[in-house]
């Protein structure tokens, strides 16, 4: 067992107790700046300035009635206006998505996609809404792949008309609505419009954002004309207006969604997506026209006391965070503690194992049949927490599971690539509802196709752009109608029936684990939601473990590396909002981003 040293130990555990304010600059690969720890807002309310103050020392927001938690302090404020008035979780997630499409357009939007998770207080039923973009009818297997039958390169792929799905979220906003809603849907709208048209200043992240994705931004005269007029991105302060984008809404407010996938807007969204210069897509008129959000159930996994739940298919989130947990589990994790290197050892191990299990398994479940049932099997689990405990160093090799199956099918390991982006909104009504959804338009700034004021997503890079290896298909390959795996992991935990915490990242793949990590935190180590989302963040993957940089994590890299990690420092920027439920709510915001929680 590895030995440790006094200092280290010292170290890791003033580590876990004060997060550091240093933050790394931009992601390398991914468009979407990071931003500093301690962000400034002068147009937000007096309720909003003080609940930022209270992220940035540490304390969570403490509330009897309802809080909320998303992204951008004018979007929680438009939210919890909505739940101030007696309306629902729901209607204040419309208002919210609405607000943050405007003010965060390169996480998040009309164009994008979201999954929701929800808990009924008056039934006590939890469910999930799928509102995951879809691929054309017409895309072809190849499509994504050169004429030598070779992937294309990332962003050769993404930018322009061709890696545009089917938008969901318009779609998802209406059906969360029409059930759980009791707010006029037209209100819902209001403070956004009033953004759109009066001007909002354009905030430290969108800025950075803009500035480091310039180029690609710059390659379609509409978003150029948008995020760089006059060939100067837009700079922080900046007071910006969308007439386009308020024109939208309104017609939302009076039409529904329909407005969004029949008729004028319908067509302008086809029209750049067919007609995008040096990348032209597939999206028709039949495609919007015929989408839907889809009901599935809650997948589920027990931890300890609780059951942690979440989206399933086509997100691997919850099934992986499920399999982390449900291997870390067999760990006495608790009386280990944060401070003990072992804990990170058995977390990290544990999250490639799920990790091989997804890239093997996990596609969307109406085209591709799943084990899921088998993926979550305590016994399964507890065998592959087996590898674990046979050592004390780290896993030499990580090879996908053989779970229970009701059938036999070949398949190959996937190779798609996620970036992160992506927006998270946790709510908790006066009524006892909760609500955990996560939306995205995938990269930052999605396609770059910027359409009457917002922006369409890139979603169908999130498939392999292989569809074989070896002649074993891969799970998770473009088909038409299909909807492309994510790893968004809204998630809601239960115990005895009722809510206790509500929680959700951005982050692409990395999501994963930046909630498993939360959840640890909170249900094993006892932080609050504030302590358990601002801890540095230690992630692995596929067998290199990320280490925040720039913070107190960095005490971790000499005893992982002893364990044969290979570690890498490097910026974290997740985007965790969460809400724990008990005698009193309280919130939590990423310090990493501009959001806030905010309650009454």
């Amino acid at each position: 067992m590895f030995q440790r040293n006094s200092l280290i130990i010292a170290g890791i555990a003033a580590m876990i107790s004060t997060p550091s304010t240093a933050q790394t600059a931009a992601d390398a690969v991914a468009p979407e700046a990071e931003t500093s720890l301690t962000t400034t807002f002068s147009d937000i309310s007096p309720a909003a300035q003080a609940a930022l103050a209270a992220k940035n020392a540490g304390t969570p927001v403490v509330a009897d009635d309802w809080m909320i938690a998303a992204a951008n302090p004018l979007a929680v404020e438009a939210g919890a206006d909505i739940l101030r008035n007696g309306g629902t979780a729901a209607d204040a997630m419309v208002a919210v998505q609405s607000v943050l499409g405007l003010v965060e357009p390169q996480s998040s939007g009309l164009g994008g996609g979201a999954f929701l998770v929800w808990y009924d207080a008056e039934s006590h039923a939890l469910t999930t809404l799928d509102g995951r973009e879809t691929a054309p009818m017409a895309v072809t297997p190849t499509v994504f792949q050169d004429d030598n039958g070779e992937p294309l390169k990332f962003f050769d792929a993404v930018v322009g008309g061709l890696s545009v799905g089917t938008p969901g979220t318009p779609r998802l906003m209406e059906e969360a609505h029409r059930r759980w809603g009791r707010a006029n849907w037209g209100d819902l709208f209001q403070s956004a419009i009033h953004l759109a048209e009066e001007g909002f200043s354009v905030s430290e992240r969108m800025a950075s954002s803009i500035a480091a994705d310039a180029d690609r931004l710059g390659r379609f005269a509409s978003t150029a004309d948008y995020f760089i007029p006059d060939g100067t991105p837009l700079a922080t302060g900046t007071i910006l207006t969308n007439q386009d984008y308020a024109d939208v809404l309104r017609q939302v407010a009076f039409k529904g969604a329909d407005a969004i996938y029949t008729g004028p807007i319908a067509a302008d969204i086809v029209r750049a997506v067919q007609s995008a210069d040096g990348n032209p897509g597939l999206l028709a008129m039949e495609d919007l026209e015929k989408y839907r959000v889809i009901e599935r159930p809650a997948v589920c996994v027990t931890y300890h006391k609780s059951e942690v739940c979440g989206m399933g298919p086509p997100s691997s989130g919850a099934l992986t965070v499920g399999q982390i947990l449900g291997i870390a589990g067999e760990f006495n994790l608790t009386d280990l503690g944060t401070e003990h290197p072992d804990s990170w050892r058995i977390i990290g191990d544990a999250s490639r194992l799920a990790f091989a299990d997804r890239g093997r398994y996990m596609a969307d479940s109406d085209f591709v049949p799943m084990p899921t049932k088998g993926l979550l099997d305590p016994l399964y689990l507890q065998n592959r927490a087996h590898q674990i405990q046979a050592t004390d160093k780290v896993l030499e090799t990580i090879e996908p599971g053989q779970p229970a199956w009701d059938h036999a099918m070949l398949l190959s390991d996937d190779q798609s690539i996620e970036f992160p982006s992506t927006s998270h909104i946790s709510i908790v009504d006066s009524y006892g509802n909760a609500l955990s959804m996560t939306t995205t338009i995938e990269n930052g700034f999605g396609s770059r196709l910027f359409v009457r004021g917002f922006l369409l997503n890139n979603e169908l890079t999130d498939f392999s752009f292989r569809t074989h290896v070896d002649g074993a298909p891969i799970a998770n390959r473009i088909e038409p109608g299909k909807r492309p795996r994510s790893s968004m992991a809204p998630t809601i935990v239960m115990q005895d029936g009722a809510p206790v915490l509500v929680i959700g990242s951005p982050g692409g793949s990395r999501i994963i684990g930046y909630v498993a990590q939360a959840i640890i935190a909170h249900l094993d180590w006892g932080m609050d939601v504030q302590q358990a989302v601002s801890m540095p963040h230690l992630v692995n993957r596929f067998g290199t473990y990320d280490v925040e940089q720039g913070t107190r994590a960095e005490a971790l890299i000499e005893p992982l590396s002893a364990f044969g990690f290979e570690v890498n420092p490097r910026g974290l920027n997740s985007g965790l909002h969460a809400i724990s439920i008990g005698d009193k709510l309280l919130g939590g915001a990423d310090p990493r981003r501009e959001g806030i929680a905010l309650g009454e």
